[in-house]
């Protein structure tokens, strides 16, 4: 890891189970040179105690309001002043409501409210509870206020359910963090516009043809070029991912759709990166009305559709071009040819084969593969790391070429 400037971190702890990984949070977050204070609520004591909280970051813990000491020099003015970020890990969802409305009844609210710094948030909680539509508006309000939200990941978690609500793991979190301290933001002034997600071709009324896709490389990498100062166009087929703040986000269901727009709006972009898993081909006709079981087979007569990537690669333009390979063998060899055929700059590679990663999953593999012959593994990691890492290359590729 680069030595940087040590950044000053209040991490608020709140009433959740994943706050008994904190301490591991506290440990990942000073590796990476950040001084970390820690405010507790009462019911994260429930969890974690905070002594260990005290031994690991070198610092008393904050847990009170009303603190007599630490109150007659305004205390939780002085933390509020004293933070380059605020991170709340676990956020449970009543956390989150009472930031939204500008509650104060407690320390780490009351350091929140006063305090300038880029506010952080790692959710955690039921997925009955993430999904609930009051949930959702809640990190609406607070992303449109500037709050960057971290996760929440997805699997089983301590109630036993299976979903969407588990906080990010802490190296993940304190990697995130870490990119967004040391940002160069090198896309500054740049365009870049991503596709992502499937795209879905209607046979009739009911049923249609797509893929796995879930968009989560495509909407990582949007939020990673946001980061990095890019002006963002995000093309998006249809998937469950909350629009990227600060993202210009388009929705569209069929590769006709999408292809019209990047056509349309392609002209300034700087950076184009076709992470879309965009359908070969489409029914040649669609049926007005659902179409019955009478027979036991069923003939459907499909056509190309346009290609995408391979289009815009086209354009003699001096935008950087990149695209994406999902293959389940000759992994190299077959991204080469579709980097040389589709005149790319660079194709990120990834291996569907491998358990656990690619389609629907939150960790990927990559191999980066350039025109100029230089290749880079990316190694497993989430895909917001990832995303990071990728606009780090093109980043400095861009330089080299100005």
């Amino acid at each position: 890891m680069p030595a940087a400037v040590k950044k000053k971190l209040v991490l608020g702890i709140t009433g959740g189970i994943a706050a008994y990984k904190c301490a591991d949070l506290v440990r990942r977050l000073t590796e990476r040179n950040f001084e970390v204070r820690v405010v507790m609520t009462s019911s994260a004591k429930e969890f974690i105690t905070p002594m260990t909280l005290q031994a690991v970051s070198g610092h008393p813990v904050h847990d009170d309001l009303f603190d007599p000491q630490m109150e007659a020099a305004m205390g939780h003015i002085e933390l509020a002043k004293w933070a380059d970020y605020i991170l709340v890990a676990p956020a449970t969802a009543n956390t989150l409501a009472k930031i939204v409305h500008g509650d104060a009844d407690n320390l780490l609210l009351t350091v929140i409210l006063a305090s300038s710094a880029p506010l952080l948030i790692a959710p955690a909680m039921n997925q009955q509870m993430w999904a609930n539509q009051t949930t959702q508006d809640n990190l609406k309000a607070l992303e449109k206020s500037g709050a960057t939200i971290l996760g929440p990941g997805e699997g089983e978690q301590a109630c036993g359910d299976v979903g969407a609500g588990r906080m990010l793991e802490p190296l993940d979190i304190a990697q995130r963090l870490y990119a967004l301290a040391e940002c160069e933001k090198k896309l500054q002034n740049k365009v870049v516009m991503i596709t992502a997600g499937p795209t879905v071709e209607a046979i009739d009324p009911v049923r249609y043809i797509s893929n796995h896709s879930s968009g989560k490389m495509g909407y990582a990498l949007a939020r990673a070029a946001q980061l990095e100062g890019a002006e963002v166009r995000l093309v998006s087929g249809p998937v469950s991912l909350r629009d990227p703040h600060g993202v210009t986000t388009v929705r569209v269901t069929s590769a006709k759709q999408m292809f019209d727009y990047v056509k349309s709006n392609i002209a300034d972009v700087d950076v184009f990166i076709g992470c879309a898993a965009v359908a070969d081909y489409t029914p040649v006709e669609v049926a007005s009305q659902k179409i019955k079981k009478n027979d036991d087979e069923m003939t459907l007569k499909l056509k190309r559709n346009p290609d995408i990537l391979a289009w815009v690669g086209e354009q003699q333009a001096t935008r950087f071009v990149v695209g994406f390979a999902a293959e389940s063998q000759s992994l190299k060899e077959f991204a080469l040819k579709k980097l040389q055929k589709k005149k790319l700059d660079l194709i990120c590679a990834n291996d569907i084969s491998q358990q656990g990663l690619g389609f629907n999953s939150d960790n990927n593999q990559l191999l980066l593969l350039y025109r100029d012959g230089q290749e880079k593994l990316l190694d497993i990691a989430t895909k917001d790391a990832l995303a990071a890492d990728i606009m780090q290359e093109i980043g400095e590729h861009l330089k080299q070429r100005s």
